[in-house]
């Protein structure tokens, strides 16, 4: 029975690299306390593990993966990237690029001390900084340096075991530091929560307090029904002259709905509205709730409360936002009357929702009102992103295509031979195609979902791959690196970002919890941003993540080319 299972995954290998990934993804699941191995680590090492069988993959299947992975990470990032490049997020782009190069400088330095060959130098960095696609960057470099077939199986066989070593402690590690040595670094936790409160608090402050779409958690918006009672209705007003009159009482409300004798109905600014009718007010829940006399007593009316209210993600374009948005700004415009923001995600990071949060184009904002409200408001910041589940697969099939050839296109300098590669050329144009789109929303379109599977599949379909093929060869290759490697991984891992703390707070002068949240982007290191808000208690650090992932995320994919370069 084993001989057979054996045998029938030699024969048809694809099957052990799905049974890695479906095991792997399980693994990367499981968590003892706060710790997880992570979904990339696990299928590596159980792809190493399946590897024991001896099952030979052909390398057409991990290259094809990788460039959809890459296509991916570009296509995400692309908007914030060329935004940044030009906008007023500039201080946190220079700032990532000082992170990013100080990872390559601290990982060759310590890779030329310790006589590292060019294979351990890719796993080190990789493994340190915690960007597996350098594993397939630098693998595919290495191809196009003179070295013999020999010293490039070699040097492919150390790169997964080097990587498994340091990249424990590159993500443990980069959370523990940014979270806790970070703060302290900065003057106490203590001091750091509260400057994050007042940071919060400063950019809450709007001139638009009143308006019922500027809600915070606790400040739902609800609708509620009343009857018309008070003497201000003794002759008929408009609902423009109830709605103003409501906020001069310092209850900014929106009538939504009325109950006349003729039944129920929408309303216009213009629709009368007289004692006795009932109506749907609304607004912030404090200024519903409360005392009825300025507009008649609450009903219980069924039928009156049940309109269709919608919630759509809208795409944001330069042409409906302008040039300095933010969110006060936008919630100011005439188009968002009866909306509220519910959520802003600006390359899958949530963003708090602040006064004066600023609004990029390509930012998706999720709005939430009456059907007709939305009808108006979306259309005129930018692309309503109805959900769908189809994929411009033109887009992607063609855009990966010119991309590799732009990376096959090598030049000679001082007769070394210099290229992108392939995986570097789907890189980039993935980031010029998701500039494009962010622009011009009405091609090109890949569901959030599309997204994550061609990121996730992607990637560790690729990993997998490399597990199951140095499986044969990673016990020697482990013995071969020694504990050493671990310790030069931390070194690696702490040293870029200690000093990236002192260079935010000292030279770039950012707010603590931004400085923080600038330090795990540049590192691409999402489990860091996440443990540095539950530390603070704040989603501020986000602020500071977005644009510095962008970048980070760009440049230390590209170090793979960079780093074989550097060693050979």
């Amino acid at each position: 029975m084993i001989d057979w299972f054996v045998d029938t995954l030699r024969a048809n290998p694809s099957l052990a690299v799905f049974l890695t990934l479906g095991i792997g993804f399980y693994v990367g699941a499981l968590k003892f306390r706060s710790f997880s191995l992570g979904t990339v680590t696990s299928v590596l090492l159980v792809g190493v593990l399946v590897g024991q069988l001896d099952i030979p993959i052909s390398g057409p299947m991990k290259n094809t993966f990788f460039l959809m992975f890459l296509f991916a990470i570009g296509y995400s990032v692309g908007p914030q990237f060329f935004q940044a490049l030009r906008g007023d997020g500039i201080r946190q782009v220079l700032f990532a690029v000082c992170i990013c190069v100080l990872c390559l400088i601290v990982t060759w330095i310590v890779a030329k001390l310790m006589h590292y060959n060019v294979g351990e130098a890719i796993g080190l960095l990789s493994g340190a900084q915690t960007i597996s696609a350098v594993i397939g960057v630098g693998t595919d470099t290495m191809s196009s340096i003179g070295a013999t077939a020999a010293q490039k199986k070699a040097w492919t066989d150390v790169i997964p075991v080097a990587y498994a070593v340091c990249y424990v402690y590159g993500t443990i590690g980069s959370a523990y530091i940014l979270a806790n040595l970070g703060p302290a670094m900065l003057g106490g936790i203590d001091k750091v929560r509260r400057q994050t409160r007042e940071l919060e608090e400063q950019m809450n402050r709007s001139d638009l307090l009143s308006d019922p779409a500027y809600i915070h958690a606790n400040r739902p918006v609800a609708f509620r029904a009343y009857r018309v009672d008070a003497d201000f209705f003794d002759s008929p007003r408009t609902v423009a002259d109830v709605e103003k009159h409501l906020c001069d009482q310092g209850r900014r409300l929106f009538v939504e709905r009325i109950r006349t004798s003729a039944g129920v109905a929408a309303v216009t600014p213009q629709t009368p509205v007289a004692k006795g009718d009932e109506i749907v007010l609304s607004g912030r829940r404090e200024f519903i709730v409360g005392d009825e006399g300025w507009i008649g007593p609450e009903v219980i009316d069924a039928e009156l409360l049940d309109f269709p209210a919608e919630q759509i993600d809208v795409t944001l374009t330069r042409k409906g936002i302008g040039r300095s948005a933010t969110v006060d700004s936008l919630r100011a415009r005439k188009e968002m009357y009866g909306i509220s923001i519910k959520k802003i995600i600006r390359g899958g990071v949530e963003l708090p929702v602040l006064a004066a949060t600023a609004l990029h184009p390509g930012d998706v904002v999720t709005l939430v009102g009456l059907s007709q409200e939305v009808a108006v408001a979306a259309p005129a910041l930018g692309y309503p992103d109805r959900a769908t589940t189809k994929t411009d697969l033109v887009f992607v099939g063609l855009g990966i295509f010119l991309g590799g050839l732009i990376g096959a296109i090598t030049i000679h300098a001082g007769g070394v031979p210099v290229s992108l590669s392939t995986s570097g050329g789907a890189l980039i144009i993935g980031l010029v195609l998701g500039w494009l789109r962010g622009k011009h929303p009405t091609f090109g379109r890949i569901p959030q979902p599309a997204v994550w599977l061609l990121n996730n599949l992607g990637l560790n379909m690729f990993i997998a791959v490399i597990g199951i093929t140095s499986g044969p060869s990673f016990v020697s290759g482990l013995k071969e690196v020694g504990f050493m490697l671990f310790l030069m991984g931390v070194i690696c891992t702490t040293l870029p970002l200690v000093l990236g703390v002192i260079l935010g707070a000292k030279v770039f002068k950012f707010p603590a919890a931004v400085n923080l949240g600038c330090c795990a982007g540049s590192r691409t290191t999402t489990a860091s941003l996440g443990a540095i808000q539950e530390a603070l208690g704040s989603s501020v650090p986000a602020m500071g993540y977005t644009v510095t992932y962008a970048i980070g995320n760009t440049l230390l994919i590209l170090w793979g080319v960079v780093i074989v370069l550097m060693m050979s």
